[in-house]
């Protein structure tokens, strides 16, 4: 099944300049959000504290929670609505400072039916996480992206270049290297973001020009969503790690998809430029790339819109991913490859010689 006839010819990489500025745009708000924030809005999966969702049989309000959490030193907690509103659910949340979060949300459940009475509300869920698991949990999940983006190194390398022991000789240092500065006690995320303008420096300087292109497209996917968790004051969970991970997956595979395309019509191209090629190869694939991510995103719009709250912020961080991981194969990865264009001169498909004759003898002319 194809929505895009077989002769179409978008001029992608005509845009890239107005593409790079406009993907510029969203990673500077990304981190201007991020710096505001002073980081992702962590959840209590990893900064530690007590997480208790209560669903009032009546309508209340957080300053009426926050009343009946004052015998219990809670007043300072956290407390937001989960959900739609006419469905009363609350979020209250208390950070580990060192208090002892056993049984606390018997408390809290004790200490509210005090002020609306036995019955009137009805306690769905409680997180509990001490501070240092928290924190273990942060960093495994930085560095569970950070691994997963260097592997990626290796795959690109081989499967496109043929540079198998190039790929794995830069991953395997810069491994060694982040794992060594963390057992000195360097901060993970400065260290994290380090390590990965390194590692583009390094697929700069040895020309791995396809890792480089996918590298930056993940870089830009991962940024930018987390970059809109932060400004609409999203917290970043473990599921929504998961999603991260999954965005990087599906956009690697729409990265490769094209890249395979560029290689095959790389070994057919005669008089096209490399430009030319990148552009023939997107609009060759312009018609997978639509019906799978359309299908995928009705799906996961689906999840979005009855999934409930509990996987809302899930569904939301998909339907960022794959809408922005879509975007950046197309215009990100592919116009980078361009930095370095091969000679497509030496593609072109070699004349017959021709044939003049000088003083009644048959001379071969090799000059084209």
């Amino acid at each position: 099944m194809e929505f895009i006839k077989p002769n179409t010819n978008i001029n992608f990489v005509g845009f890239k300049r107005f593409a790079y500025g406009f993907s510029i745009i969203l990673i500077l708000a990304s981190i201007l959000s991020l710096a505001v924030h002073k980081g992702p809005k962590w959840g209590v999966d990893f900064t530690g504290g007590l997480l208790v969702q209560i669903k009032f049989d009546k309508q209340t309000t957080p300053k009426e929670i926050r009343e009946g959490l004052a015998g219990i030193d809670m007043s300072g907690s956290i407390i937001q609505r989960f959900g739609a509103a006419e469905n009363n659910e609350f979020l209250i949340r208390t950070e580990d400072k060192g208090a002892d979060l056993e049984g606390l949300g018997s408390k809290v459940q004790e200490s509210l039916e005090q002020k609306f009475g036995s019955g009137a509300l009805e306690v769905r869920r409680v997180e509990m996480v001490g501070a240092q698991v928290g924190q273990d949990l942060r960093d495994n999940a930085l560095f569970a992206i950070f691994y997963a983006i260097l592997l990626i190194v290796i795959y690109i390398s081989g499967r496109f270049e043929m540079k198998w022991i190039t790929g794995a000789a830069v991953t395997g240092c810069l491994v060694a290297a982040v794992y060594l500065a963390s057992l000195i006690g360097a901060g993970v995320t400065y260290l994290i973001v380090t390590a990965l303008v390194v590692t583009l420096i390094v697929c700069f300087i040895f020309k791995l020009k396809y890792a480089l292109g996918a590298i930056i497209a993940l870089i830009h996917d991962v940024t930018i969503t987390v970059g809109v968790f932060s400004v609409l004051n999203l917290e970043v969970t473990l599921p929504i790690v998961a999603a991260l991970l999954t965005i990087i997956g599906y956009s690697l595979n729409d990265t490769i998809i094209v890249f395979d395309r560029i290689r095959e019509t790389l070994k057919k191209a005669r008089k096209q430029t490399f430009a030319e090629v990148i552009n023939r190869s997107i609009n060759d694939t312009l018609s997978r790339t639509i019906l799978t991510s359309g299908t995928t995103l009705l799906v996961v719009i689906s999840l979005f819109i009855f999934g409930g709250p509990v996987i809302h912020d899930f569904a939301l961080a998909l339907i960022i991913g794959i809408g922005i991981g879509t975007y950046s194969s197309i215009y990100v990865a592919s116009p980078i490859l361009l930095l370095w264009p091969p000679e497509m001169g030496s593609r072109k498909a070699k004349t017959e010689p021709a044939v003049t004759k000088k003083g009644g003898k048959r001379k071969r002319n090799d000059k084209s």
